[in-house]
């Protein structure tokens, strides 16, 4: 008996798989099989081909255009760590060798299946955009959309947000449709030569806007500096692992971890507090090891967000970092914070605040980037969570931005406890002393009294705001031992 699914195979079509791995690059089958379990891709519409039989035969486009230039299916993924239960997923591809990956008639019903699926089975998406937008090729009788505006499949995918997990992978180049589900997707993966725009060089054109090298057009190291782009990789092969890895965090807890040594912390965070520190290591030194994985790296720095285990459970962090505006939270920070939030408490997942800020952004350049807006919205998302939240402040936690990065207050967190290093006001010492005693300083002629007297108010204040004296107030929880930090973080996620 014939199969019919033989021309559907990579192998059914050698010339087109030579080119693209002439490219570099991998096949859409290929990617599809990396990332899923051996043997559970079960794939849908695998025989539909491109609405285009009033132009072309009916073998041509069974070769020329296999699944329509969309994979869609569902698969377990990685069922090495969790039950099986839990890693049923909705994995869809645009494959670049059929119509260089634009999006037709039929590939969009089978999109909208897919969705369907997802939505009520509550499945995760996996989804790799690369191709070239709509197809005005499709030219068959029962295409009855002249303008293509009737296609619900971008309704439908949207919908999807807020309900399943959505994680878009793409290579080479992405525009316009497809662009548009990358740009819907939760965690957004790329590879560091792929380009991603609402538009391609030839509807730019057409518009009148200029003649484009589709290379021209979103390089990716420019999306990942404004947050299009959540991770950076190398090629195909760690963009199917890293997915891997992001979709791990929305399928539960795992029992194989491996504790690192906590005792590291202590030595991380500098004994002057005029020193810088990398914040990452923090993060690294508290999760189980090897579990970081850390969303918009080049987006907003002054802001950490990143995924970790602890014991094995997935928590969400937020750190300041005080390598980037001295941790402050400008108005792209607090986008990015709104957003990581929304995402963990969207799905279960506890969050963990690693507060080092000494407040909110300001000055009139910063005004001018709406910080009014975005701080407000940051505390709007925070007062919505309804996820676990922990607390720990590192060294300074200073006016509203503190406040915003606790959520609200000190006792917004289930637990807020600090460092011994952590120093706590309304405002950053040296400001409050300038503004609280400006008068006083001004009165005082001689400048080396001045300085001393400075410092003396500096010292003073300091001192009032020292994580012991605030605890002792009961405004936090506890000053704990850093390498105690991992033991409170654990014992709260026992019943997690």
């Amino acid at each position: 008996m014939t199969n019919p699914h033989a021309t559907t195979r990579d192998s059914a079509r050698p010339e087109a798989v030579a080119k693209r791995h002439g490219l570099g690059k991998r096949t859409a089958r290929e990617n599809i099989a990396d990332l899923c379990d051996a043997g559970s891709f079960m794939e849908y519409g695998a025989l539909a081909i491109a609405a285009q039989r009033s132009r072309r035969t009916l073998d041509e486009l069974k070769h020329d255009t296999p699944a329509d230039g969309l994979i869609g299916g569902v698969a377990r993924i990685n069922g090495n760590i969790f039950d099986a239960a839990n890693t049923r997923c909705v994995v869809m591809s645009y494959d670049y060798t059929v119509l260089a990956g634009t999006q037709g008639y039929q590939n969009h019903r089978k999109t909208d299946r897919m969705v369907d699926i997802a939505r009520r089975e509550r499945l995760p998406v996996v989804f790799f955009t690369e191709g070239g937008g709509g197809r005005p090729g499709d030219t068959d009788a029962a295409l009855v959309v002249n303008s293509g505006l009737e296609v619900t499949s971008f309704y439908a995918f949207a919908r999807l947000s807020g309900q399943v997990p959505l994680i878009g992978i793409n290579a080479g180049r992405c525009f316009a449709g497809n662009a548009a589900f990358f740009g819907c997707c939760d965690i957004t993966i790329a590879t560091r030569d792929a380009n991603l725009g609402m538009a391609g060089p030839a509807m730019i054109a057409g518009g009148g806007l200029g003649e484009y090298a589709p290379e021209d057009i979103g390089p990716a190291n420019e999306q990942a500096a404004i947050g299009v782009i959540d991770i950076l990789v190398d090629d195909e092969a760690e963009a199917v692992a890293t997915a891997k890895r992001c979709l791990s965090f929305f399928q539960g807890p795992s029992n194989a971890f491996q504790a690192p040594d906590s005792q590291t912390l202590s030595d991380i965070m500098p004994t002057n507090r005029r020193m810088t520190y990398d914040v990452r290591r923090i993060v690294v030194a508290l999760a189980d090891i090897d579990s970081m994985t850390e969303l918009g790296a080049s987006h907003a720095p002054n802001l950490v967000t990143a995924f970790i285990r602890i014991e094995g459970k997935p928590v969400g962090v937020l750190a300041n970092n005080p390598r980037s505006l001295a941790g402050a939270i400008d108005s792209t920070a607090a986008r990015k914070a709104a957003h990581f939030m929304r995402l963990c408490d969207t799905h279960g997942i506890p969050l963990l605040t690693l507060c080092d800020t000494p407040g909110i952004m300001v000055g009139p350049k910063a005004e001018q980037t709406g910080t009014v807006e975005h701080a407000s919205q940051l505390f709007i998302a925070g007062a919505k969570v309804q996820v676990p939240w922990y607390g720990i402040v590192l060294r300074k936690a200073y006016g509203l931005g503190a406040q915003a990065m606790l959520g609200g207050h000190l006792k917004r967190p289930n637990f807020t406890v600090a460092w011994s290093s952590g120093e706590f006001g309304p405002m950053g010492v040296e400001g409050a002393v300038t503004l609280g005693f400006r008068r006083e300083l001004e009165a005082i002629e001689d400048e080396n009294e001045r300085a001393a007297r400075y410092q003396q108010l500096v010292d003073s204040m300091y001192e009032q705001g020292k994580a012991e004296n605030v605890a002792s107030y009961f405004e936090i929880d506890d000053v704990i031992d850093p390498a105690d930090s991992r033991l409170w973080l654990a014992e709260a996620l026992v019943a997690q």
